[in-house]
């Protein structure tokens, strides 16, 4: 068939159980896209290769989760963020730690090197940003103008400016030579995830959770395009190495923008889910995500995507190709000067010496005691040779290695690893040898190499561990069956909270599906039996799912007239909690729907929200509850403190009372955000950012 000679455009790559909690987060090393980075709830960090099974390194020191990660360019050194707000520096090449900075008062958000000397960017959900002197072990300045959590920081290709977005739906342009805002961008209408700079222009991209990507001009600070033809929220942006064009990574998709004017090139689905972080290496883009403790990483070939030419705009497409965009060399705005020479000649505007000795934290590190609790631990000596040599060494930081192979279109197998046994579903002619299983490529269509810990008493974190299955003398068969299924031995207790992300259905176990094994072998069941077992409880999901319908279209009915707050009374008088989330999903996405009213009947459903079961629920919950604190929290303060009118004002009396109704519910949720801020992981944090929102009705 012509079909198995055409490579694959995405794949999955492999997928490592990164580490024995949660991954809270993670980051690539941008200059050879080959090192990750994994921060967890098990307070650790761990580097790995990507496409290689076995944790290189692992990083202790920190006593609360890691929130955030990023390496420095030269991917000597990385830096972890910490929930209680401390940040920890690590020297690779040395394998220890090097600097403990802490002033923070939150959850550290996000984190970014200087490209050319020794200085670090943290942001903070304590809405500040804070510029580190990682030599002199001290915060240099702080910068503040943020109302909500700092979610993204870059530093500019000429290390002069620092541009930071947030919660609060804003861009600030600070110039680190002044000390001050140079601009503000406020044309998103969500919270801001990703900014990134252009690699030779003035020119600046934004992603934000309004389903939207923007660009500005950095000469004239204005905004030169818009395209919303994403399908979630914009989670990653990365130009093209030559700044042709700009990638995408939404849930599940990349896409290829152009501007002036705005077009979509391409669209390519992959399957990584909420993709967290992109790198480009070798005309592949490499793009990683996590969920519970698992990492999944994922290549697109770059060379099968379209990066010109005709535009995919929703469904319209045209074959005659647009204006190129200009060559490099070219372009229509100015390139960035960089300096020949590292920071260390840069001035960079420095708080005095009092500032940085402040009540406030903002002090140099604690004590080489304190950094002696921290350690690097290699886990894989040949791979921390290979790729963390010497810096005399040529060849330094981390070698350039080939691109991945691409697998066919119609290439299939079955990985199957169970208690580090892996099986191939192809002929033995066609298997990989033990020492090439780690590299093996994975197609997307097919079951993924599970790589599980193995339990080691004295090192608390996971090696995980893949053996093959040694050849056999047999002769292949043409058509090898696939081997039985072993009944699982005992059914998995059901979880106290049920996560919105799950490898499996509620309420199903496979251990249901198999009868007992006889004579310890294992049997298997046969068709008409399995889809009895299937079909137990259909009639009542059916049921269920019916009514759901029904009061959904009586919604919908009730939304066609324009009233909001009717349809939600509507969802709330129907004792449906999923009605209701249904709802307020769609209302998060249009803050401007929100009104007073709508508030004093959504807070006690978001009072039962925060503390359901189901993961999504209290997702939304905390959305909601976060929209509320920020468009009414001022209006509520202000209008319960203001002096009483002279004569009768009804109007003013309608507001004075609904706003003592939703100051009223707000503390009795305040009590709630307290007794769950203390929880580990991203619920904590989330908690915690409520927690910040909420501290002015303790007034």
């Amino acid at each position: 068939m012509a079909v198995a000679n055409t490579t694959k455009t995405s794949w999955r790559l492999q997928e490592i159980v990164a580490h024995s909690s949660s991954v809270a987060c993670l980051a690539l090393g941008k200059n050879s896209g080959r090192l990750l980075a994994t921060g967890g709830e098990d307070c650790r960090v761990n580097i790995w290769a990507v496409s290689k099974p076995n944790c290189i390194m692992s990083l202790t020191g920190h006593n609360n989760p890691v929130e955030c990660v990023k390496f420095n360019n030269s991917e000597e050194q990385v830096v972890a963020g910490s929930q209680s707000g401390s940040l920890r520096v690590w020297d690779l090449e040395a394998a220890k730690i090097l600097r403990t900075l802490m002033g923070h008062k939150a959850n550290i958000c996000s984190l970014d090197f200087h490209p050319f000397g020794e200085y670090l960017a943290s942001g903070s959900m304590d809405t500040n940003i804070k510029l580190w002197d990682v030599r002199r072990k001290g915060c240099v300045f702080r910068y503040k103008g943020h109302t909500q959590a700092v979610r993204c920081l870059a530093f500019s290709p000429d290390g002069k400016w620092l541009a930071s977005a947030s919660d609060d739906s804003t861009i600030k342009l600070w110039d680190l030579t002044a000390g001050k805002m140079i601009t503000e961008f406020t044309a998103h209408t969500g919270a801001i995830n990703i900014i990134q700079f252009h690699p030779n222009e003035y020119l600046l991209a934004s992603g934000s959770s309004d389903r939207t990507i923007k660009l500005w001009d950095l000469e004239k600070f204005k905004m030169i395009g818009s395209s919303e033809g994403e399908m979630g929220p914009v989670r990653c942006l990365a130009f093209n190495l030559d700044g042709c064009c700009l990638y995408s990574g939404a849930v599940d998709s990349l896409r290829v923008y152009g501007w002036e004017p705005d077009r979509c090139f391409d669209v390519v689905p992959v399957g990584w889910g909420k993709v967290e972080d992109l790198a480009i290496c070798n005309h592949q883009l490499i793009g990683v995500s996590y969920n519970l403790a698992n990492v999944s990483s994922y290549v697109v070939d770059l060379t099968r995507v379209k990066k010109s030419g005709s535009v995919i705009q929703g469904v319209i497409q045209d074959d005659q190709p647009l204006t190129e965009p200009s060559p490099k060399g070219s372009t229509l705005r100015r390139n960035y000067d960089r300096p020949l020479t590292t920071c260390s000649t840069q001035r960079v505007k420095q708080s005095s010496e009092s500032d940085r000795r402040s009540p406030e934290g903002e002090r140099r590190s604690p004590s080489s005691e304190d950094e002696k609790e921290s350690s690097a631990e290699i886990r894989n000596p040949e791979d921390y040779k290979e790729i963390f040599q010497p810096k005399s060494a040529i060849s330094r930081t981390p070698p350039k290695s080939e691109p991945f192979p691409a697998p066919l279109e119609d290439e299939s197998f079955v990985v199957r690893a169970n208690q580090g046994l892996v099986e191939f579903m192809t002929p033995m002619s066609d298997r990989q040898q033990p020492g090439q299983l780690k590299n093996l490529p994975v197609a997307s269509s097919t079951p993924v190499l599970r790589v599980e810990p193995t339990v080691v008493a004295t090192a608390p974190c996971p090696i995980p561990a893949v053996t093959a299955r040694p050849p056999t003398n047999h002769p292949p068969a043409p058509h090898p069956a696939p081997p039985p299924v072993v009944a699982m031995a005992k059914a998995k207790p059901q979880p106290s909270v049920i996560l919105s992300s799950r490898n499996e259905p509620i309420g199903l176990n496979v251990g249901d599906f198999l009868p007992p094994a006889r004579n310890n072998r294992p049997s298997v069941l046969g068709d008409d039996e399995a889809l009895a077992q299937i079909r137990k409880g259909h009639d009542t999901m059916c049921v269920m799912l019916t009514s759901r319908h029904k009061n959904l279209d009586t919604i919908r009915a009730v939304w066609g007239s324009g009233d909001v707050k009717t349809s939600l009374d509507s969802a709330v008088s129907m004792k449906d909690l999923s009605i209701v989330v249904d709802i307020l999903n769609i209302v998060n996405l249009k803050p401007s729907l929100w009104k007073l009213d709508l508030c004093t009947s959504i807070l006690p459903q978001i009072e039962e929200l925060l503390q359901s079961k189901y993961e999504s629920y209290v997702q939304t919950g905390c959305t909601s509850l976060k929209l509320i604190l920020k468009r009414f929290w001022p209006l509520i303060s202000d209008t319960l403190t203001a002096p009483p009118s002279v004569g009768v004002d009804i109007t003013r009396e309608e507001r004075h009372q609904k706003c003592k109704a939703c100051y009223k519910q707000l503390k009795n949720l305040s009590d709630v955000v307290k007794n769950k801020a203390d929880q580990v992981g991203r619920h904590g944090s989330a908690f915690k950012e409520l927690q910040l929102l909420m501290a002015p009705l303790d007034y």
